[in-house]
């Protein structure tokens, strides 16, 4: 099955539901449908192997995205937002490729080897263009869909590779087709190189909800969309929700039409997702965690497990609000030992996950073991009623004298003290105990470091306990609302080296 049959299976059993929200209008299913295969007409008669799209979010994405479907071409959209010299260096690696760029991006794209730049609105007019009506190819579910590239904070960025029969799994397993009420809109506002944006297209069609597209986050645009589109559905990332909280706190709001809250991409404060709980007590919250390799979503915390956690006094069940919910029931999901042993409840370990819609793969390197097992590279550990939690990287673990230490552990209490806003905790080098503890806060009020020290020791081990303090007023994040701990890490290294 191929991603490209999502999008014919909704608009030809509902070709007059609204399927965008474009700058005219509703776009109705059969005419997006129409488009894509313009789209797809005239992709074939350009020179490109592969579609890139280097741009803002907008109705243009889902319709490039079909298209190159439709003309068997694999969809690349990259980070706009890199530095020029990288830019072009990410998208020489594409060709030979066509690539649909923002009028104001040309000039960062033109001139590179292989890559045919036609801007958004080019290839808008082409998808319309009446001559543009060609059959379109049928790729096989094993032909490369979507290539999306890490952010490549360490190295070079990668492409993971997502082929047809893995979205397609993910999409038809967890989706039902057209199950959505006329009327119900997804807003999305991830950016369009995150496996969050392409998931959102493809459950949405399948699923039959307007799409609605926020060009560029933020909260105040964001919420202003919500309430004009009547939104009911809606995905954002940690960083997002606790700034649209404070538009929604200042303007003394709420959101009526939404429905649903998903949220993922980075660890949820619990403070924020207990205020957002409170605040907009009518919304159903899911917690999503997944990767770029696994096509998105591999666990789920469920609005019936968000409500049970915020009204229970067990600390357990509480203790849910912290986790990432139950894997899906479509793959198999262990935490192994570094040995490659599963442990038991309670015990980290690395999180590895198999199933069809694990990819696992990069361009010409499958990172997949023999027997379909793909090695997250995070830290976690499921309780006894199987709840994930997930701890972060496990780059990021603190060794300190052969004590593994979880920053997400520290952060979270430390997040609890009343004047902590945010904090980021890592590991620095100590010649004594290989590694210490260090932590980095944004405060409102900044307390005094031994009150900190004595809040932390309070609730947890005495190892845990920073040795390191500094204040700032923010801290660095990428785009897509992960927090950038190794740049915070390489600063203070350098800092006490110097």
């Amino acid at each position: 099955m191929q991603i490209s049959l999502l999008l014919e299976m909704a608009a030809e059993s509902f070709p007059d539901r609204p399927m965008l929200s474009g700058p005219d209008g509703p776009v109705l299913g059969e005419e997006v449908l129409a488009r894509a295969r313009g789209g797809a007409a005239w992709l074939a008669q350009q020179p490109g192997k592969t579609l890139v799209f280097c741009g803002l979010n907008g109705p243009t994405l889902p319709v490039a995205l079909f298209a190159g479907s439709l003309a068997g071409m694999p969809f690349a959209p990259v980070n706009y937002r890199l530095a020029d010299a990288d830019l072009r260096k990410l998208l020489a690696r594409t060709a030979p490729s066509v690539a649909i760029v923002d009028a104001d991006m040309v000039a960062r794209a033109e001139g590179i080897e292989g890559v045919t730049v036609v801007t958004r609105e080019a290839f808008d007019a082409a998808c319309l263009d009446p001559a543009n009506r060609a059959a379109e190819i049928e790729p096989s579910e094993q032909d490369i869909a979507v290539l999306l590239f890490t952010s490549g904070t360490t190295g070079e960025p990668k492409a993971a590779v997502l082929r047809h029969g893995n979205l397609t799994s993910y999409v038809v397993s967890t989706v039902e087709f057209m199950g959505a009420e006329e009327g119900e809109a997804a807003l999305i506002s991830v950016p369009p190189y995150h496996i969050a944006g392409i998931s959102a297209i493809l459950t949405g069609i399948y699923g039959g909800r307007r799409l609605v597209y926020v060009s560029a986050f933020t909260p105040e645009i964001w919420v202003d969309t919500a309430l004009g589109e009547a939104v009911t559905h809606a995905m954002v990332v940690p960083t997002m929700l606790g700034r649209i909280l404070d538009v929604l706190d200042a303007r003394a709001i709420t959101l009526p039409t939404l429905r649903a809250l998903s949220y993922g991409g980075g660890r949820m404060p619990l403070p924020v997702i207990e205020r957002s709980l409170g605040l907009l007590p009518h919304v159903d919250y899911v917690n999503a965690y997944g990767l770029t390799e696994t096509s998105s979503t591999v666990a789920v915390l469920g609005p019936d497990d968000h409500r049970e956690a915020i009204s229970s006094q067990d600390p357990k069940v509480r203790a849910r609000l912290g986790s990432v919910g139950r894997p899906l029931p479509t793959l198999e999901l262990e935490i192994r030992c570094p040995d490659g042993k599963p442990v038991p409840a309670g015990e980290s370990g690395e999180i590895h996950v198999r199933g069809e819609q694990v990819a696992g793969e990069y361009l010409h390197k499958k990172v997949l073991s023999d027997d379909g097992w793909f090695a997250t590279n995070d830290a976690g550990y499921l309780d006894e009623a199987g709840y994930l939690y997930v701890e972060g990287r496990l780059d990021d673990v603190i060794v300190r004298g052969g004590e593994n230490i979880s920053p997400g552990e520290i952060e979270d209490v430390l997040r609890a003290h009343p004047s902590v806003r945010d904090v980021a905790v890592l590991g620095l080098p100590d010649d004594q105990w290989g590694e210490r503890v260090a932590a980095v806060l944004v405060c409102d009020d900044a307390p005094a470091i031994a009150e900190l020290a004595a809040w932390v020791k309070a609730r947890l081990r005495s190892t845990k306990t920073p040795e390191t303090w500094e204040f700032r007023a923010e801290l660095p994040y990428n785009e897509t609302g992960k927090l950038l701990r190794r740049v915070l890490k390489v600063e203070l290294t350098t800092r006490v080296a110097a």
